[in-house]
């Protein structure tokens, strides 16, 4: 049976040399300030096809027997194995169809599709996708490549661990996004062939936590339904091959909630100048829950592929949980200059006027009130804290509310 062996890592990262970019480590002086650690980022983000995904589809590929690259390949992804199964397939030659869920944001399907594999949109989440894939590879006699429930895709992801502690040989902590876990099955287990001293932890969406219960029953366990913007990681239930090195070789599982992937989108799109998917930003938001300090931790960031309305929702969303965008309605008088004055205070107190709504209809007696709805930008909690309190103070009764934008 194939194993995770130091010997089968040590290939993996010399063939993936072949299709993968350099991904050095990026030191965060923003995250080290915030956490009290020394903060290394592994970006894979900027790895070709986007993702790491790379890795593990080109090495099970070139182990692959020529009849069986020949027949064709096939698989299920959510995304970013699919643009790596289609690359990696492209460079030796082979016809390869991608089975996405219908819910797979376009820009994926369109890449993958630009990389030459046909794509089946089948099922509303992975697993469904994945019980497609399989009909259609025995049907068809197609070889199929599984994205994470694989020893050999396991091992070419792993390979990030090698890069790691060449980099930084003396880590203490690496960070991992956990979906099916496999990229947590290959960086765990050789980070600890190489070093039994690095603390491996996993961390996963709340809303998709099934590795977590996983390890928690000690088998693996399949959730009634996932619930999460993390798409690269909403997996239903873990792989059994891969689960038993994850047992062994992860000392920890995490958490993080939706919420707080929305700010550590905003936190590395202004401190780094970087987009990273919802999935690749598990790590970067368990950064803030790690309960220790002076330690050094390399947070694996998966993956950047997010369309653009994804990412102008988070955006927004992001500006609304910190205050940076919010909104006060006010009852006035429909007389003239009440807006003047609303606008003055809020410009007084260096707020910007983002949307005014200005309903007359709000009572029968328009001479009594009106109702003014005003969408404010500011720097934070306390400015927006500031701004109230002068409406406040000028005898307005401001209400915040649910920002609009």
């Amino acid at each position: 049976m194939e194993m995770l062996t130091l010997e089968a890592f040590e290939a993996a990262s010399e063939k993936v040399l072949e299709v993968t970019q350099e991904t050095k480590l990026v030191e965060s002086s923003f995250f080290s300030d915030a956490t009290g650690n020394r903060v290394f980022f592994k970006p894979e983000n900027m790895q070709r096809t986007g993702a790491y995904k790379v890795r593990g589809a080109y090495w099970k590929i070139s182990t692959l027997s020529q009849e069986e690259r020949e027949r064709g390949l096939i698989t299920a992804s959510a995304g970013n194995h699919a643009q790596g199964v289609a690359f990696a397939a492209a460079r030796f030659g082979v016809p390869a169809t991608i089975v996405m869920p219908t819910t797979t944001p376009l820009i994926k399907v369109e890449r993958t599709k630009a990389l030459g594999a046909q794509v089946v949109l089948a099922g509303d989440v992975y697993d469904e996708a994945y019980d497609h894939a399989c009909k259609l590879a025995e049907e068809n006699g197609l070889t199929f490549i599984h994205p994470f429930n694989d020893l050999g895709v396991a091992t070419g992801q792993g390979t990030i661990a090698m890069e790691i502690v060449k980099e930084l040989p003396l880590v203490d902590y690496i960070l991992v996004p956990v979906g099916g876990g496999g990229l947590v099955a290959g960086v765990a287990t050789l980070a600890k062939l190489l070093n039994p001293n690095i603390h491996v932890i996993g961390v996963e969406p709340a809303g998709a936590a099934c590795m977590k219960a996983s390890l928690e029953a000690g088998h693996v366990v399949k959730l009634p339904q996932v619930v999460t913007i993390a798409d690269g990681t909403a997996v239903q239930q873990p792989g059994d091959v891969v689960f038993p090195y994850i047992r062994d070789n992860v000392d920890e599982m995490m958490t993080v909630e939706d919420d707080e992937i929305v700010v550590a989108f905003l936190d590395m799109v202004e401190n780094h100048k970087m987009v990273v998917e919802n999935s690749g930003l598990l790590t970067v938001a368990a950064l803030r829950h790690l309960p220790f300090e002076g330690k050094k931790v390399v947070s694996v960031l998966s993956g950047g592929n997010m369309d653009v309305i994804t990412m102008s929702s988070v955006v927004q969303h992001g500006l609304i949980q910190r205050d940076r965008i919010f909104t006060v309605s006010v009852m006035l008088p429909d007389r003239p200059g009440e807006l003047v004055r609303v606008a003055s205070i809020i410009a007084e107190n260096r707020g910007n006027v983002i949307r005014l709504d200005h309903n007359q209809f709000v009572t029968a007696n328009r001479a009594a009130a009106v109702e003014l709805r005003v969408t404010i930008e500011a720097f934070g909690t306390a400015h927006k804290d500031q701004i109230v309190k002068a409406l406040d103070d000028a005898g307005l009764h401001p209400q915040v509310g649910q920002a609009v934008i």
